[in-house]
């Protein structure tokens, strides 16, 4: 897939996911986080108050560490295409 064509497929999947009103399991939105923040290379620690949630964010990014920001963007749009767009 070209990087233009790539960078427009993720950004068209982000915003998808920005407007989709149902609730998703957690496990799917931990995978789709750890994605998203290595595909726009945002190596910050998780920023949430309560730390649970910082510590499975944190787990989720453990988890993908050796994915490289082009696999991240293919395995977000896979991920919404298969389990959000059902």
């Amino acid at each position: 897939m070209k990087k233009e064509t790539l960078n427009k497929n993720f950004e068209q999947a982000v915003a998808y996911l920005n407007s989709y009103k149902d609730p998703l399991p957690a496990d799917l939105l931990l995978k789709l986080y750890a994605y998203y923040k290595i595909a726009n290379k945002n190596y910050d620690n998780p920023g949430s108050k309560t730390p649970l949630i910082n510590a499975f964010k944190t787990n989720a990014l453990i988890q993908a560490k050796d994915i490289s920001r082009e696999d991240a963007m293919k395995a977000y749009i896979k991920l919404i295409k298969k389990e959000v767009k059902k």
